[in-house]
């Protein structure tokens, strides 16, 4: 079967969550698509092994693979052009996850050269930097829009992506006005954690706020991994899903 696209919610670190999750999908074919929404990196253990995974997979199938920017790869992105110790510092972020996956475990503090190079983000190799600096905002086929975080809107509704005046919005806004009210072409997104979207708008088992959240035109795939929840992919457009727990 042709023409499916595989989409994939936020990773943050968990390799283990994605390899179980690859093992469940079909064979794949030059037809299919594979689109990872952001957030890579920070929080589990293995952020430079989801990317090396993440950036080998053309080469090992024959379906087109697209990898899109998250805000934590946005984030580090700022670290490291002008520097933001207020998105480093905080242990919830999961910067130092994303360090030690590069380095190895480190002593408990930090000593202040590995603090430089911590709120320098000198850490990650140039490739892996150009390979986070050329990574798209937002993807389209024939089945859905694919952002990280949802639309940006304007006085007169939700804006395509290719339209958005502000692209960091696709990167970055929770907006409840999104989640409730867009109605148009389906939207698959991440960024916020489906146990915070509106449970009662979920058409997929709303007695479960920890499941992928799917609204009237928008299915969000953030379901915690990295972070003590588990990974999603959903199918379109046969709207299959698949769980690494």
């Amino acid at each position: 079967m042709a023409g499916r696209t595989f989409a994939t919610g936020d990773i943050h670190g968990d390799l283990d969550a994605l390899l179980r999750v690859e093992k469940q999908l079909p064979t794949l074919d030059q037809g299919d698509t594979l689109v990872f929404l952001g957030d890579y990196v920070d929080r589990g253990p293995n952020s430079a092994q989801v990317i090396e995974h993440l950036r080998s997979l053309p080469s090992r199938t024959p379906a087109k693979v697209v990898t899109l920017r998250g805000n934590h790869e946005d984030a580090w992105l700022r670290v490291i052009d002008q520097g933001w110790p207020e998105f480093v510092g905080p242990v919830s972020h999961g910067c130092r996850e994303a360090l030690e996956s590069y380095i190895g475990k480190v002593d408990d503090p930090l000593g202040d050269a590995l603090q430089m190079v911590l709120h320098a983000g000198a850490f990650f190799p140039l490739d892996v930097v150009e390979w986070m600096r050329s990574l798209p905002i937002y993807f389209e086929d024939e089945h859905a829009i694919y952002v990280h975080a949802g639309l940006d809107k304007d006085a007169n509704g939700f804006l395509h992506p290719a339209d958005t005046p502000t692209p960091a919005a696709l990167l970055w806004q929770r907006d409840v006005e999104f989640f409730r009210s867009y109605r148009g072409k389906r939207i698959v997104f991440g960024h916020t954690v489906t146990e915070c979207l509106p449970e009662e708008l979920s058409s997929y088992t709303p007695d479960d706020p920890s499941d992928m959240w799917a609204g009237p035109c928008t299915i969000g795939l953030d379901t915690g991994a990295g972070k003590g929840g588990f990974l999603t992919t959903i199918e379109l457009p046969s709207l299959k899903v698949f769980e690494s727990r």
